[in-house]
C-alpha cells in the first residue's frame, strides 16, 4: 500500500498529513506533520504553535527553514544531530504515542497487511527529516508488534 494524504483509507490517515492527535513530553500535536516540521524551529514556544498544525499548513510553515546545511534540528531546546541515535530515538517516540493515542490512526494501521510505501519521500536522510525508509519501517514495526518499536 501506498502512503499517500490523497489516497483512500487507510492509506490517507497512515499519512503524516493525516489528522492524528497525540501528545510528546507535553506538547500536543494534531498531527505527525506537525510535530516533525517543528523539529526545524530552535525556539519551544514556535515549536508548540506548529505541532499545532495539520497537513499542508504545517509542511508549509517549516519549508523555509534550511537545516540541511548543518543538520541540526530540535526538540524543546535540545539540539539533535540529523543521523544522531537521540533523533531517531525522538522519532521512535513520537510514533509509538501517536499510535497508543490517536485511535484514527492505530485502526487504520492495523487494517492493513504487508509491504508499506511511500512513492512521494525521499531516499536520503540529508535531504529530508523522515526518510521513505524510516517512517515506512516505523508504520511496519508498530503493526506487526503491537505497538513496540523494536530494531
Amino acid at each position: 500500500m501506498d502512503i499517500k494524504s490523497g489516497n483512500q483509507w487507510p492509506s490517507r490517515a497512515l499519512s503524516n498529513f493525516a489528522g492524528n492527535r497525540f501528545e510528546i513530553d507535553g506538547v500536543i500535536c494534531n498531527s505527525m506533520e506537525g510535530f516533525l516540521q517543528s523539529l526545524k524551529f530552535k525556539n519551544p514556544d514556535m515549536q508548540i504553535e506548529i505541532c499545532k498544525l495539520v497537513g499542508y499548513a504545517a509542511k508549509k510553515a517549516g519549508s523555509k527553514k534550511n537545516w540541511q546545511r548543518e543538520q541540526k534540528l530540535y526538540w524543546r531546546g535540545q539540539e539533535l544531530g540529523r543521523s544522531s541515535k537521540e533523533y531517531q530515538d525522538l522519532l521512535d517516540k513520537a510514533y509509538i504515542s501517536m499510535y497508543e493515542q490517536s485511535e484514527s490512526f492505530r485502526s487504520a494501521l492495523l487494517y492493513t497487511k504487508g509491504n508499506l510505501t511511500h512513492s512521494i519521500g525521499r531516499k536520503n536522510s540529508s535531504e529530508t527529516i523522515l526518510t521513505k525508509s524510516e517512517f515506512c519501517s516505523r508504520l511496519i514495526k508498530l503493526r506487526d508488534n503491537e505497538g513496540k518499536l523494536e530494531w
